[in-house]
């Protein structure tokens, strides 16, 4: 795996989230006052991915869940079916929130553990795309010390196969990860030609108690089949692959208790027929 020499920079244009540390560091320390879930001791985490004006303090909620580590893995999404897992092949990431190194040998351990998996070999992720990126800021300003791995992962299969080899790989190298699957939850409305439960409150009920409540109640009970089946099915996620991974991440890991830490849609900050749901999901 031959790096560039270049970190990886912010590529989102402005407004996505705040531009400075100092701007960065109030909006968290605001999130965590108002915060009531269980702080830094989840080995894994769900996120949003929207801009920090829509879906930024439900993000928050899941970042600040989040154990201190040595590395955190972003899983990110985007991706079809048959698309193969990609990585941020760069040696280190800029943001807003200061510098950070990528975990190279973990990352290199990863790829083997793949292999001998039979799963495709990863590709570099060459494209701009706002479902790790956004993300990165929060994370650096929370746990400056720690080392970022970026992915993102396809819908497949291949998602809880690839948490799991993260946890496999973390044990054997004695490594503390903790791990983001990052998704955003239904895309409803004209703006993304989704509309099954028609228009008005009707719609929006649907929203929030069936579709993607039944996604986080498949998140809630770890179950990574039901997850995936019903984004795929239902529409009721835009990442599920990201999902899936985090919870084979935190299976592995051991993990056997769960928590929704938060959940609402872009309604609440903008009243508009099209809308997108989020929800933070921490495992412990």
């Amino acid at each position: 795996m031959n790096s560039p020499t270049m970190v990886r920079k912010p590529e989102l244009p402005s407004g996505w989230y705040p531009s400075t540390s100092e701007e960065i560091s109030k909006f968290l320390g605001a999130c965590a006052n108002q915060s009531d879930g269980r702080l830094e001791s989840a080995i894994a985490t769900i996120s949003p991915h929207a801009g920090w004006y829509f879906s930024g303090r439900i993000s928050a909620e899941s970042i600040l869940s989040l154990a201190k580590a040595d590395t955190v893995v972003v899983i990110g999404g985007h991706l079809s079916h048959d698309s193969p897992i990609l990585y941020a092949p760069e040696p280190g990431f800029q943001t807003q929130a200061g510098d950070a190194e990528a975990d190279e040998p973990l990352l290199k351990a990863l790829f083997n553990e793949l292999r001998d998996s039979g799963i495709p070999a990863p590709q570099p992720d060459r494209y701009i795309d706002n479902s790790v990126e956004v993300l990165l800021p929060m994370i650096v300003s929370l746990q400056p010390k720690a080392r970022i791995i970026w992915l993102r992962s396809p819908p497949s299969y291949m998602a809880k196969e690839l948490g799991a080899a993260l946890g496999r790989v973390a044990t054997s190298l004695d490594r503390k990860v903790v791990c983001v699957g990052s998704t955003d939850l239904t895309h409803y409305g004209p703006s993304y030609g989704f509309e099954p439960a028609g228009y008005g409150e009707a719609a929006r009920k649907w929203v929030r108690e069936v579709n993607d409540k039944a996604f986080v109640d498949a998140l809630l009970a770890m179950d990574c089949e039901a997850a995936l089946a019903l984004a795929v099915k239902k529409g009721s996620a835009c990442s599920p692959g990201a999902a899936v991974a985090a919870i084979g991440f935190a299976l592995e890991q051991g993990a056997s208790q769960s928590q929704l830490n938060g959940y609402d849609t872009s309604l609440s900050v903008r009243d508009d027929d099209s809308f997108v749901g989020y929800a933070s999901v921490s495992y412990f």
